[in-house]
């Protein structure tokens, strides 16, 4: 079980990267949270029907209490944030009380916010079961969507750890690993030119990923995070970098419906957009046509979907948080590992979204 720290201006906690560890999770739990009083897992359908047993039976001495959401981007909503609460008040939970968020980044960010609000903040550890999940894990963004975008209410609440048992990704489906894979291409096209050529080389199916090139593009990316968290915890500087291709991946989620089309399927097309902006306007020398062949080889659709209005999608990238005033901001990259913030006028990404 290897160890990495993630460091921030609020706080630092490790993140215990593994497979098969599971059973040193009460371990850590010790170690980060030796008052605990109760401990509470937020999970979904398809991760507890997998999993929830083999958690239930390493934690029992912990006598810990279980709210099941149901599965998909649809649970991340008010509805089951109260829900989520008034379990919580109903189990007496108090403020030396500990949640597990026992699953993918919906769960992660879901049961990040209830403890970030439960009481005005309590213990949280997350606990990934999702390759996305190596990204929204790290860095303590939580926050639930709303009909008028994604991830607009929510709060920065940094976990007490973090622990990544890479053993759960055998029950993935293949659109999970897309899913995914898309944050580590943007880890590598953000930070280094030789980390998204390794990716090239080496990633030539989502189905039959070698255990040891597993690992090493999931720590890379960790490291990827981690780095930029620790310069800028609250997004007001150089963490909008991580940013890349969600503007547009963001809208396209929000119009086709949450869970139509995955967050990092989404991001790929939103990263394939930003590449193109980038070539109109920081004249980025990039064979954009070489990426989307790639991806195409992976699985991905590389193409804005059709059924979706393009005004629609400005206006939903208009609405995003790195938005101001209703103009757009997006980032972009001058070279690979050299991203920028820049705004771009309506009429450009109207043209580029037309391509």
């Amino acid at each position: 079980m290897e160890t990495i720290q993630i460091q921030t201006a609020s706080k630092t906690y490790p993140l215990f990267l593994g497979h098969q560890i599971l059973d040193k999770l009460p371990e850590v739990i010790g170690s980060v949270k030796p008052d605990v009083s109760k401990v509470f897992i937020i999970t979904d359908e398809e991760v507890d029907r997998l999993y929830g047993d083999a958690l239930a039976s390493v934690l029992r001495d912990l006598s810990p209490v279980k709210y099941v959401i149901p599965s998909g981007e649809h649970a991340k909503s008010f509805d089951y944030f109260y829900q989520c609460q008034t379990f919580a008040l109903e189990h007496q939970l108090d403020r030396r009380s500990l949640i597990l968020a026992f699953g993918g980044g919906v769960v992660g960010d879901l049961a990040g916010f209830v403890a970030a609000t439960y009481m005005r903040g309590i213990s949280f550890i997350q606990i990934p079961t999702t390759l996305l999940a190596h990204d929204s894990a790290v860095g303590g963004k939580v926050a639930i969507n709303h009909a008028l975008g994604k991830n607009m209410i929510g709060a920065f609440h940094q976990p007490e750890a973090v622990f990544y048992d890479v053993q759960f990704f055998e029950s993935l489906p293949e659109r999970e690993w897309r899913s995914g894979f898309g944050e580590v291409v943007k880890h590598a096209l953000i930070s280094d030119e030789s980390f998204y050529r390794w990716l090239q080389d080496n990633i030539t199916s989502l189905q039959h990923v070698q255990n040891q090139h597993l690992m090493h593009m999931i720590e890379k990316g960790i490291h990827v995070k981690a780095g930029i968290v620790r310069a800028d915890e609250r997004e007001s500087g150089v963490r909008a970098f991580l940013n890349l291709g969600h503007t547009l991946g963001h809208a396209i989620e929000s119009e086709s419906g949450y869970g139509v089309v995955s967050h990092g399927e989404a991001v790929i097309i939103g990263m394939i957009f930003a590449l193109e902006v980038s070539i109109e306007l920081e004249g980025l020398r990039f064979d954009v046509e070489e990426l989307k062949k790639w991806l195409t080889s992976l699985g991905y659709s590389v193409d804005v979907p059709k059924s979706l209005d393009h005004k629609r999608l400005l206006q939903k990238m208009q609405g995003d948080k790195k938005s101001t005033e209703s103009n757009v901001n997006m980032v972009l990259l001058q070279a690979i590992g050299e991203p920028v913030m820049r705004r771009v006028d309506d009429e450009t990404i109207l043209s580029l979204l037309a391509k």
